[in-house]
Formats: structure tokens, C-alpha cells, sequence
């Protein structure tokens, strides 16, 4: 099948967007956008290129005395009714425009045509963000590749319609269940409701008042709400057991551990179990490459309030920050669009980071 990133689209990131998007790349099925992608950075001379999976990573080797990393995931959430692009006046519809092939465009067209950065760059497109970690295409080179990774800094460009989203807040699942005792519903007194029992975890979350944090300048407010529930055995049963499961976002001065206790004690005299948890990552702003990223986009930062894999490179010990021309609340929309203008403005940012200019 012909390679559909062509000289003249790679030289474009308007129109290497549109192409991006136009191959389908669902969660699982990310092979045919990587090996498009691989073929064309194997083609680049002063780019050194490996592939782990449906993983592509590429990089300089130029004895810089430190390296960015420039991210962004190949694949997307299911396709509804959205593909392929269609361009609107100056906004280019599709799955995928703003999460985040837009931003994987910026990446893939520097990499093409910027042969003499000030930094080493690594360039990073990885398979399954959308989808269970692991699948994860970051973490399993993490686990099988770490040395691809190294760096001083990393710019995920996941959508935040041109602003500069620092660091990321961490997430936590629990389900807290509240028991009780069966009896025939004639007879109900006999039993004891779980149900009804569950009021009192419901009035606990109406009445919590989230933190809200402020670090390096930039804030993120918490969030701890029930987001299902579920419980009963029958029509004539008085259920014995309910279950409300609960989603905190916590600010990243927290660790996980941290966060679990806040809800123990939130939740005190109820069963609780944690069923997820992903830690956050602080705002990563004291790097030299970070500052020299900010005096490009010209603009103050602001906290990222969702979490997104900046955790992971913190993980690794490399500060990050998230940074994409789509529009996050867009993401995952069935009229999911981007601005030219946002991709253009996008270009220009990072071109002169990485040019020093």
C-alpha cells in the first residue's frame, strides 16, 4: 500500500494532520499508521529510528549536552461517524484531529525538516494511549527499552488548544460498599437495606469539599464524586449489598498512598477497595529546557486538571509538560475538529524552541 506521508505532506503540518488522520488507527490497530510513520523517519539521514511494536522512536545524535523529547500516541478512540477528514473553513473535522494527531503531525514534520536542533530530540510515537496501560506503548519501552527514554525533558502534545498544561493530577477508583440483610420485601422490617444504607456515602460526597492546590504557580483543583452504583437481588428482595463507585482526582503534591488514605477517612466506617490509581506528576517547571519551552510559547503555564502519560515520564525521573494545538474538550467527540490556526501557531512554538531563536 502506498505510504500516503509524501514529501509534499510532510512538509505541511496542515496537511500532515489531514493525512494522519485519514489512516485509521482505533486502539489495537495502530500497525499501518506506524509503518507509514517508520518509513519515512528510516528515510531521514540525521535520525537514527527503532520501532518496538507498533512503537516508533527516532532520534539525533549530536553530542547536544541535553535531550527533549517531543510524544504522542498513534492511535485512537473508536470511529463514529467521523472518518475520514472532512475541512471545514479553517477547521479540519475527524477522529483523531485533536486527540492527537494534530500533535503528532507537529512532531513528525520537525522531525523531517529540523536536522540542527539545540537539543538532542527524541522523537517518540507510541500505539494504545486510549486504552488499558497495559497495552501502553511508553510503558512497555519503559520496561523493554528504558535507555530510548533518557532525557533531560519531554513535551507530551497532547490537546491543549496552544496553552501549556503543567504536570498532571493523579486518579483513583474506589468502590465503597455499604451491607445489610435479605428479607422478603412484605416483610421488610425483618431485613436490613443496603440501599438505603448507601445515603449516608452519597450525602458524605454532596457535602466534600474538594482541595484546590496551588504549585509552582500553577493550580489544580481536586474532584471526588460517585460515578456508578449499583446493587438489589430481586423485585421482592430487600438487597443486601450496594456498591457506589467513587473517582478522586488528586492534586500531584499527593502520592497515591496518600490519596487512598484521604478516602479511608472520608469513607470511615464503610468497606472500601481501590480498583485503579495512577499517580500525578509535579508541574516539572525548573528545568533548563522547560523555561527556554515557556519563553518560546510566550505564555504562563497553567495545572494540568486530568491525567495524562507526563505522569509516566515522571515516573522516570523526566520532568514534562503537556502541550498540543487540539482542544481537549473536543476529545473523543463525534464533531472532534481542529484549527489550522492552532496547528500553524503550534509549528511556529516549537520551531523556535528548538532553534533557539
Amino acid at each position: 500500500m502506498e505510504n500516503p506521508l509524501t514529501p509534499e505532506v510532510l512538509a505541511d503540518p496542515v496537511k500532515l494532520t489531514r493525512a494522519l488522520v485519514d489512516i485509521e488507527s482505533v486502539s489495537l490497530d495502530e500497525k499501518h499508521i506506524a509503518d507509514c510513520v517508520e518509513e519515512v523517519l528510516r528515510g531521514v539521514p540525521h535520525l537514527s529510528t527503532y520501532r518496538h511494536g507498533n512503537t516508533v522512536m527516532a532520534r539525533t545524535e549530536l553530542g547536544r549536552a541535553q535531550r527533549v523529547v517531543l510524544a504522542g500516541h498513534l492511535d485512537t478512540v473508536p470511529i463514529n461517524n467521523n472518518f475520514p477528514s472532512e475541512l471545514r473553513g479553517d477547521l479540519l473535522y475527524g477522529c483523531g484531529t485533536s486527540d492527537m494527531k494534530s500533535g503528532v503531525a507537529l512532531a513528525l514534520n520537525l522531525a523531517v525538516t529540523v536536522a540542527d536542533p539545540r537539543y538532542d530530540v527524541t522523537y517518540f510515537f507510541y500505539e494504545a494511549e486510549e486504552i488499558e496501560a497495559r497495552y501502553n506503548g511508553l510503558t512497555l519501552v519503559s520496561q523493554a527499552y528504558p535507555q530510548w527514554l533518557e532525557a533531560d525533558f519531554a513535551v507530551l502534545l497532547e490537546p491543549t488548544h496552544g496553552v501549556v498544561e503543567a504536570g498532571c493530577q493523579g486518579t483513583m477508583r474506589v468502590v465503597v460498599s455499604t451491607t445489610g440483610a435479605r428479607a422478603h420485601s412484605a416483610r421488610s422490617w425483618r431485613g436490613s437495606n443496603a440501599i438505603h444504607a448507601a445515603g449516608e456515602v452519597l450525602r458524605r460526597l454532596e457535602g466534600y469539599e474538594a482541595r484546590r492546590v496551588e504549585i509552582d504557580g500553577c493550580a489544580y483543583r481536586e474532584g471526588l464524586n460517585a460515578v456508578k452504583i449499583g446493587g438489589g437481588v430481586a423485585g421482592n428482595v430487600i438487597p443486601d449489598r450496594c456498591e457506589i463507585e467513587v473517582n478522586y482526582r488528586f492534586a500531584p503534591d499527593r502520592t497515591p498512598e496518600q490519596a487512598q488514605e484521604h478516602l479511608r477517612e472520608v469513607f470511615a466506617g464503610y468497606e472500601m477497595r481501590v480498583t485503579d490509581s495512577a499517580p500525578g506528576a509535579a508541574p516539572g517547571l525548573t528545568a533548563a529546557p522547560a523555561q527556554e519551552f515557556l519563553a518560546a510559547v510566550g505564555a504562563a503555564p497553567v495545572g494540568k486538571l486530568g491525567w495524562t502519560d507526563v505522569a509516566r515520564f515522571a515516573a522516570m525521573g523526566i520532568p514534562a509538560l503537556n502541550f498540543g494545538p487540539g482542544d481537549p474538550n473536543l476529545a473523543h467527540h463525534a464533531d472532534e475538529h481542529v484549527e489550522l490556526d492552532k496547528i500553524r501557531a503550534g509549528d511556529a512554538i516549537l520551531r523556535r524552541w528548538l532553534s533557539g531563536v
